[in-house]
């Protein structure tokens, strides 16, 4: 399969109004450092992107209770991590492009990347202080952590020669799914959502955000230098591990969809359309 470079958002059909509440609320936090020198970098980071980890908290949200607009502040500040993780990847990656245009470090240099997403990490921050419960902090810095450690092991397995499929699928849920999870857990904390709701979403989060990967990889394993691209090369038999690659991407879905099941029938609607537009996109 040939991957589209071009950013179109395929969920803007069935969630644009909550997406357009997302992007509002968004640009209302960045717009609150118009006075910085920072401003037009950070506005060029957060440009694009198809918001899906906000959308997930939003949508996890719903599925379980009432939310306020704290679920949108929370989702700005699910957006601004991923954006901050974006930053330092593609320097990592070397990476020329990001979303159909110059990525960060190439158009602003490394020092302005750097400071840029600590600035970022500031705005994560001052969100986090206006919510009232702990958790969502906690959250946010568990998912930090875990984005930090599955680069990290990313970085040191690229110059292995004996990579294990669990290897690649530890990178996968540390550095992709933790995120996806924390934004699932965090939309059930703010509504309200008992610990088996909860844990469940959670769960849904991380099965979603491997499967994204999983998929991401499959589409782009000829095109790119990735994990998946190096265990395919280091396989006596690349077709059976694609297959297996293939079938291991259908039952992480069918593990995130079994998650629901405790969900109001209704109310998981949403959730399963996000999961068969993401996955599928």
């Amino acid at each position: 399969m040939k991957k589209n470079t071009a950013e179109v958002n395929p969920l803007q059909e069935s969630f644009q109004s909550i997406l357009n509440t997302i992007e509002s609320v968004l640009w209302s936090e960045i717009n609150l450092y118009s006075w910085s020198e920072f401003y037009a970098p950070l506005k060029y980071a957060c440009e694009g992107g198809k918001r899906i980890r906000p959308l997930i908290l939003v949508l996890s949200a719903e599925s379980v209770g009432k939310y306020n607009n704290d679920a949108y502040l929370a989702a700005s500040a699910i957006e601004f991590l991923h954006t901050e993780s974006i930053i330092h990847d593609d320097i990592v990656d070397e990476q020329k492009e990001r979303r159909g245009k110059t990525s960060f470090h190439i158009k602003y240099g490394y020092n302005m990347s750097i400071l840029t997403a600590d600035f970022i990490l500031g705005l994560i921050l001052n969100i986090t202080g206006k919510l009232k419960d702990p958790r969502i902090a906690n959250e946010l810095a568990t998912a930090a952590v875990k984005m930090s450690e599955g680069e990290m092991l990313e970085i040191r397995l690229g110059s292995t020669q004996n990579l294990l499929f669990d290897d690649y699928i530890n990178v996968v849920a540390y550095k992709t799914a933790s995120l996806f999870e924390a934004s699932s857990k965090i939309g059930a904390i703010i509504a309200g959502g008992n610990e088996e709701q909860t844990n469940a979403l959670a769960n849904f989060g991380r099965y979603i955000g491997i499967a994204y990967q999983i998929h991401d990889d499959l589409v782009d394993w000829r095109n790119e230098e990735r994990l998946f691209n190096i265990l395919i090369r280091n396989n006596d038999h690349p077709k059976e591990m694609i297959d297996r690659m293939e079938n291991l991407f259908h039952n992480y879905i069918d593990k995130a969809k079994n998650e629901l099941f405790i969900i109001n029938d209704k109310s998981k609607l949403s959730l399963e359309d996000l999961l068969n537009i993401t996955v599928f996109k």
